[in-house]
């Protein structure tokens, strides 16, 4: 048996981020910036105004109140877009909407609210405006480069892209970036029990509620499902849906057949490739794990297929790395959280880790397995008089595999070290927050 930071160290050995495309912004949410990005255009663009009302100059106004407005001479209209530039003279105005242009002449906004002009679209231009209030220069101007000069680096390498960051590459002039593209993940379900969710069971039959766990895992994590099914206890029709799919793939996560069952057909047909190992990892749930990379010219599912593919979209020479997960439910999220989401994060070329697992105060005792390192579905109880977490085992029936009830019920996974056996009321755990 192995540890869990042993199984990790192969897993992240054996990826590395994705090679850079550029991508349009529209196809760039959620991927990861491969290079520093600097401004082309400045923002604003141009000296514009801040508000609708009358360009103006502020020598003009200086003396304006309510009592005795300046009557300015109206000498054009300049909406926002617009390539009008009227100058404004001694004695005159142009009118202005908000992201207009600012003629030539003036230095100096006066919102159409201090002047006798009613607000709102429709409004005819006149002839004279009378302005009510005084503007001092520059008011309700926007410099051009004000918030951005071109040059000036926007976006940092490594960065996430989020709606903002890709408005902003925009406002600046880009149309598309360098990023590490979305991660593909192939999901396969295995099973010859297993029927389609909604669909009612015979004897025997479960639904495959798998495929939908780790799809929305695949998800939260960022990257991009690829749902390749379900497939029954039969080698050749496994090893044949793994030859169809894996030229589209980046990565491919199958859950069930990995234990010693007569009918795990998911180690028969990858154990004899030589680089997908089967071990025992001492961790409760997901003791029996597999992990390995699938490459061309293999004896296997991969043979022609795959990231060694010259010719398929995830053609690379690093192969497909493919992780084998038990059946179970609570084993596959456990698996997943544990393994598969770190290794996702490095696919990605996010740097670093998700984070430091949170202190936290047991609510009430459990049992621990021996031996092995126990990662508890637990619910959150609000927190103790020192600030850490009280959480509590999410069922009653502890962190069985088979505990489906557990999942949906989960704020985090109490992690117990190998050679704690029972979790005692009051005592420190530590515990991973899952999405």
């Amino acid at each position: 048996m192995i540890t869990v930071e042993q199984h990790l160290e192969r897993v992240l050995a054996a990826v590395r981020p994705l090679a850079p495309q550029r991508l349009p912004l529209d196809q760039a949410h959620g991927c990861v910036l491969a290079e520093e990005v600097t401004a082309l255009l400045a923002v604003p663009p141009f000296d514009n105004s801040a508000m609708d009302g009358f360009a103006v100059r502020a020598a003009d106004v200086a003396a304006a109140e309510d009592g005795a407005p300046v009557r300015l001479r109206v000498v054009g209209d300049v909406p926002a877009g617009s390539p009008a530039r009227p100058p404004v003279e001694p004695g005159t105005a142009v009118r202005v909407m908000t992201g207009a242009p600012i003629p030539p002449g003036a230095d100096a906004v006066v919102p159409v609210e201090h002047t006798d002009q009613a607000a709102g679209p429709g409004q005819a231009l006149p002839a004279v405006v009378e302005v009510r209030r005084p503007a001092a220069p520059g008011a309700h101007l926007r410099g051009a480069g004000e918030d951005v000069t071109p040059g000036a680096v926007v976006l940092r390498a490594g960065t996430p892209l989020r709606a903002r960051d890709l408005s902003t590459a925009a406002s600046v002039g880009h149309g598309a970036l360098l990023v590490h593209p979305p991660v593909r993940v192939g999901v396969l379900s295995t099973g010859s029990e297993l029927v389609p969710p909604g669909q009612t069971p015979d004897a025997g039959q479960i639904p495959d509620s798998n495929h939908i766990l780790v799809a929305g895992m695949v998800r939260e994590a960022g990257a991009l499902p690829v749902l390749l099914g379900a497939v029954a206890d039969d080698a050749a029709a496994l090893r044949a849906r793994l030859a169809e799919n894996l030229g589209r793939v980046d990565a491919v996560v199958t859950t069930g057949g990995v234990s010693a069952g007569a009918y795990d057909v998911v180690k028969e047909v990858l154990a004899p490739l030589g680089e997908v190992a089967f071990e025992q990892v001492a961790m409760q749930p997901g003791k029996p794990q597999g992990f390995g990379v699938l490459r061309e010219g293999a004896d296997g599912p991969a043979s022609g297929a795959g990231q060694g593919a010259p010719d398929g979209p995830a053609a690379t020479e690093a192969g497909v790395p493919i992780f084998c997960l038990p059946g179970n439910p609570v084993s596959v999220f456990v698996s997943f959280q544990v393994f598969v989401a770190p290794a996702l994060r490095r696919l990605r070329a996010l740097v670093g880790d998700a984070g430091p697992l949170a202190a936290a105060v047991a609510a009430t005792g459990w049992r621990c397995p021996p031996g092995r390192r126990q990662y508890m579905p637990v619910v959150v109880d609000g927190t103790d008089g020192t600030g850490a977490l009280r959480v509590r085992p999410a069922t009653a029936g502890g962190s069985g595999s088979h505990l489906v009830a557990s999942l949906a019920l989960a704020d985090a996974l109490a992690v117990v070290d190998a050679e704690v056996d029972a979790v005692r009321e009051g005592d420190a755990v530590r515990v991973m927050m899952v999405p």
